[in-house]
């Protein structure tokens, strides 16, 4: 059996037919254009060069003002985003790609610099994140946050789901909630972040609201079809914790699947470190869910060839190997080396370390 057979062949993802099952994985690049908070011009060849992917996720994109929390993060909530996105979605589709865009509130994972007039970030409940941000070209310690409102909990809500039809707007095939990584959505779920006494807080039931909300919003607008929700069980990424991740998670992944959306994309064990630093069952997940399983974090061709021969997953997600080698795929394909990427360009800066990794001889330009 060839051990490429299952990484490369096609994959039914609602609508949309993939010519592979390689999806490149959300990462923030931090080459937004301020103050609108515009897609750079050169996300255009950026996205576009990667377009032999199965799926492109792109770098999270804030719903409004208040979800920013770092700089130069690119937004899908003015008239001027959208068009600076449908810049790229239509170099994709021209190269023959398809292409989500992820959507993040980053709540308390903020600093008042980011926020309109200056204001504290917002949260489940008002506690401080023990976590850096990214700011006047530096890291920062994130600001102190304030509970948000009950009645505040509906403009949220409504954020999602007006930067959902934006990003149709924009050309995007279909978009991903951020739920994951300890912002917002996560904050609600995981009762490290949330101590809230009312119906977004204390059980299960009522910590999942929120992101089964957003979820069920944004579907209601776009389709469940291409509407896709980012988890990640027990990653501690940004002061993230809660005291039964097995049931909580499983929980979500039942309401999830009950709105038949297209994915689930699991980052299994810490966010870009370990795989094992706490012990689930993501095999209980695939069961609960019965769209497509996305798996993420730690991920090469052998550990990705040999989920998807166990039916562990149904595509695989890269994140930085993407990110110096454009041509991830066709490297895949023909086993060759991968290009080293360069830590000091993942975030800000211009073209070095985004659109000039080198691609293997006679690869069509984008």
């Amino acid at each position: 059996m060839n051990t490429l057979t299952n990484l490369l062949e096609p994959f039914r993802l609602g609508p949309n037919l993939l010519p592979n099952r390689v999806v490149m994985a959300p990462m923030t690049r931090s080459r937004a254009v301020a103050p609108l908070m515009l897609a750079n011009p050169l996300a255009v060849d950026y996205y576009g060069q990667r377009s032999s992917a199965g799926l492109l996720i792109t770098e999270a994109s804030q719903v409004s003002q208040q979800g920013q929390g770092y700089q130069d993060t690119p937004g899908i909530y003015s008239a001027e985003q959208v068009a600076a996105w449908r810049n790229v979605t239509e170099r994709v589709h021209v190269l023959g790609g398809r292409i989500f865009i992820q959507l993040w509130h980053t709540g308390r994972i903020s600093h008042t610099s980011l926020q309109p007039g200056g204001a504290p970030p917002v949260a489940p409940s008002a506690i401080r994140a023990r976590s850096k941000t990214f700011i006047g070209g530096s890291l920062a310690d994130v600001s102190e946050p304030r509970a948000l409102e009950l009645a505040e909990i509906r403009l949220i809500i409504d954020q999602f789901k007006r930067a959902a039809l934006n990003a149709r707007e924009a050309g995007f095939d279909g978009v991903e909630i951020h739920a994951a990584n300890g912002y917002l959505l996560d904050q609600f779920a995981r009762d490290g972040a949330n101590e809230r006494q009312d119906s977004y807080g204390g059980s299960i039931e009522n910590r999942a609201r929120l992101m089964l909300k957003v979820s069920e919003a944004v579907a209601g607008e776009i389709g469940p079809e291409r509407t896709g929700v980012r988890i990640s069980p027990v990653s501690p990424a940004n002061d993230m914790s809660d005291s039964n991740p097995q049931s909580l998670f499983e929980y979500i992944s039942k309401r999830l699947n009950a709105l038949n959306l297209v994915y689930l994309h699991v980052i299994e064990g810490v966010a870009g470190g370990s795989r094992d630093v706490a012990t689930f069952d993501y095999a209980s997940l695939r069961k609960c869910f019965s769209g497509a399983y996305i798996a993420n974090n730690g991920y090469d061709l052998a550990l990705g060839t040999e989920a998807l021969s166990k039916d562990a997953a149904d595509l695989i997600a890269f994140g930085r190997p993407f990110i110096s080698n454009p041509d991830l795929v066709e490297r895949l394909a023909q086993r060759v080396p991968l290009n080293k990427w360069d830590t000091a360009t993942f975030y800000g800066g211009s073209a070095e370390g985004y659109i000039d990794y080198p691609r293997l001889p006679n690869r069509a330009s984008s």
